[in-house]
C-alpha cells in the first residue's frame, strides 16, 4: 500500500536521467522544461491523452510514438484488447508521428505478429511491448537521418478502439461461442470478463469451445468440466473467479455452489 516508481523511472534515475513527472501535459511548465532540454524528438508509449499542438511542435523532430495495432486499425485507448475481442488474426506495432489527433500520424515503421487463437490480451501485448522497444529504436535512427520518411495513413480505413466500460464486459450468453471465447481472452488480465450467476458478480476468466447443443446461459458439468450454454453451441469454463473469493477451476467452482438443474448465468 506505498507508492513506488514506475520501472521505467526506476532505470531512469538508475542511468543518472533527469525524471520531470507534471500531473497534466498541458501544463505550461512542461512546455518550458521540453525547451529547454532542447530534444530532436521526443517518445510516447501508451500515455493516453492527446498532446497540445505547442509542446508537439518543440522538438526539432516532434514527438514519435509507439502504438499496438497495424495502423489505422484500432486508433485509441484499447487496441490490443478490442483486436482480441475481434478475433484477430494478425496485429502488430506501428511506430508514429503524433498530430493532434488520435493516432493519425504518419507511420515510421510497422512490425506485424500472429495472435494465437487462444492468446490473452495480456500475452499478445507483452509481445508486442518487447517488439516495440528495438523497432523504435531502429525507427529514430532512421528518422533523425533522414533515411526513414513517414508514410501517411490512410484515413479512410481507420478503425477505432475506445477504453473498455465497464459494462462492455459482461458476456452476452446469446452470441456464438468462439466470439464469447474472444470477448474473455480480449479481456484478460483487465479488466476481466463478467457474469452473474444466483445475483453473484462471477469472473470467467479462461474458457475453451466445445460441441454439442446447450440452451443459452445454463451451466452444468459435463464430461470432466464446467460448460456454458451459448447461441450456437457450449463454452468451457476452465478459470473463475466469484466475487471477493480466489481463483478456481470451473468444476472447483460447481462442486462449491451445488448446481442444480435449471442453473443460469445472467
Amino acid at each position: 500500500m506505498k507508492l513506488r516508481p514506475s520501472p521505467v523511472k526506476t532505470r531512469a534515475t538508475a542511468a543518472g536521467l533527469d525524471v520531470f513527472q507534471p500531473e497534466k501535459a498541458r501544463e505550461p511548465s512542461v512546455r518550458e522544461w521540453l525547451k529547454e532540454k532542447n530534444p530532436d524528438f521526443c517518445t510516447v508509449v501508451a500515455y493516453g491523452k492527446i498532446l497540445p499542438g505547442d509542446l508537439l511542435a518543440v522538438p526539432r523532430l516532434g514527438f514519435v510514438n509507439v502504438h499496438f495495432s497495424i495502423l489505422p486499425a484500432y486508433r485509441g485507448a484499447a487496441p490490443v484488447q478490442r483486436a482480441v475481442m475481434d478475433g484477430v488474426a494478425e496485429t502488430g506495432v506501428s511506430i508514429m508521428v503524433l498530430t493532434e489527433g488520435m493516432d493519425e500520424g504518419p507511420v515510421l515503421a510497422l512490425e506485424r505478429t500472429p495472435v494465437g487463437p487462444d492468446e490473452t490480451a495480456g500475452e499478445v501485448g507483452e509481445r508486442l511491448a518487447r517488439m516495440g522497444g528495438p523497432l523504435l529504436v531502429a525507427s529514430l535512427g532512421g528518422f533523425s537521418s533522414g533515411d526513414l520518411v513517414p508514410r501517411e495513413q490512410d484515413h479512410a480505413a481507420a478503425t477505432y478502439a475506445p477504453k473498455i466500460a465497464p459494462e462492455e464486459a459482461r458476456i452476452d450468453w446469446s452470441l456464438p461461442a468462439r466470439r464469447i471465447h474472444d470477448h474473455v481472452r480480449g479481456l484478460q488480465p483487465a479488466p476481466g470478463a463478467w457474469t452473474t450467476f444466483r445475483e453473484i458478480r462471477l469472473k470467467v476468466l479462461r474458457t475453451a469451445p466445445r460441441g454439442g447443443v446447450v440452451p443459452p446461459a445454463t451451466v452444468a458439468e459435463r464430461d470432466g468440466e464446467l460448460v456454458a450454454g451459448t447461441g450456437d453451441g457450449s463454452l468451457a469454463l476452465a478459470d473463475v473467479q466469484p466475487h471477493g473469493k480466489m481463483r478456481m477451476t470451473g468444476v472447483e467452482f460447481a462442486r462449491g455452489v451445488r448446481l442444480t438443474d435449471g442453473d443460469r448465468l445472467v
